[in-house]
């Protein structure tokens, strides 16, 4: 009997959406016959364990990215901790040497872990931050990623090459810098036709303490909203729990099938506009609002540039108010429809 390759496939812990773009991925390495080895820490790999019971799961250093309280902080933050996170990446080097030899790995997919590589096997580097936004050291931060895409051996990025895209110019270069190819707006979503039920749904992710900091305040804006509204909190945990309050129904969590049931029920997201949560409204066609992460110039860069477009409104999270949401009606909402060669993708093992 013919084994089945195995592919390591380790997702970054920030927030939730490295590990939910690679879902899809990792069901296609399934589909295609080969055997996915999933390798993360934190809730990205909670998750993932959720989604995938049956697979190999492995815990690798955790970064430990944080937010700042006040955004205007963060970049100085990470900065900071930039000493602690190269310190974690030569730990992943050496874990990821130790998992190729365990399970004789022959193909490795990195959704921005920049070190889980291996320099004898085929090594792929997944992002959409082919330039990497931070303000006025934007040269800075995007060389430093550079430097970190060109030791793989390809680069994925999850969005079109054309020039109607998602990314804009965050996941398009003039001069790739390794061999790139663009999977499209890849999702773990499928549309459904299904009947509207929520008026509202907020579904929350990311690092700490803003994630926290922005579901207090929608559930205080909430209380004089008069719709049916489905809370995610966005925070992965051993059991699901859920709890109503008036026209509210509260969930710690959902997996990847009642999320795309209840994306497809809603008529309005309110969300972050982290770039995997782009890529599944705009999978699904929804109507959104979207509060980007204070101080992460790639999301705040998103929201803006989706709102010129007349997609989605948007607005900074200390000045949300309920009445706010009257703007979605006036914006086209999002849409994009791509299908992925993953068996073309997948020859490199």
């Amino acid at each position: 009997m013919k084994l089945r390759k195995r592919i390591l496939v380790a997702p970054l812990n920030w927030g939730l959406g490295h590990s939910t773009r690679c879902i899809p991925i990792i069901q296609a390495l399934i589909d295609q016959g080969f055997d996915p080895v999933i390798a993360s820490d934190g809730v990205a790999l909670e998750l993932l364990k959720k989604e995938f019971p049956s697979l190999i799961h492995e815990e690798l250093p955790s970064y430990n990215i944080t937010y700042s309280k006040k955004g205007m902080f963060f970049k100085y933050k990470i900065l900071k901790d930039a000493p602690r996170i190269l310190r974690t990446q030569k730990e992943e080097l050496q874990k990821v040497k130790e998992l190729v030899k365990t399970y004789d790995i022959v193909g490795i997919i990195s959704d921005n872990r920049f070190g889980v590589r291996h320099k004898n096997i085929p090594s792929i580097f997944i992002t959409h931050q082919l330039q990497v936004l931070s303000g006025a050291t934007t040269w800075f931060s995007t060389r430093f990623h550079h430097n970190v895409i060109k030791k793989f051996d390809e680069c994925w990025v999850p969005d079109a090459q054309e020039k109607v895209n998602l990314s804009g110019k965050l996941g398009h270069l003039d001069h790739p810098i390794i061999p790139t190819k663009y999977l499209g707006p890849i999702s773990r979503f499928n549309k459904q036709d299904l009947e509207i039920i929520y008026d509202l749904m907020v579904l929350l992710s990311g690092p700490e303490p803003q994630r926290t900091m922005l579901q207090e305040r929608l559930l205080t804006e909430l209380s004089n909203y008069n719709g049916k509204v489905l809370f995610v909190r966005g925070v992965i945990e051993s059991k699901q729990l859920v709890e109503k309050k008036e026209n509210i129904t509260i969930y710690n969590f959902m997996t990847s099938n009642e999320l795309e049931t209840a994306l497809n029920q809603s008529a309005i997201v309110v969300s972050r506009s982290g770039y995997t949560t782009v890529l599944d409204l705009a999978k699904l066609g929804k109507k959104a609002f979207f509060i980007p992460t204070p101080g992460q110039t790639e999301q705040e860069y998103l929201a803006i540039e989706l709102q010129k477009q007349g997609l989605v409104p948007t607005c900074k999270q200390s000045q949300f108010k309920i009445k706010d949401l009257e703007r979605v009606k006036d914006f086209k909402g999002l849409s994009f429809d791509t299908e992925t060669n993953f068996e073309s993708l997948f020859s490199l093992f």
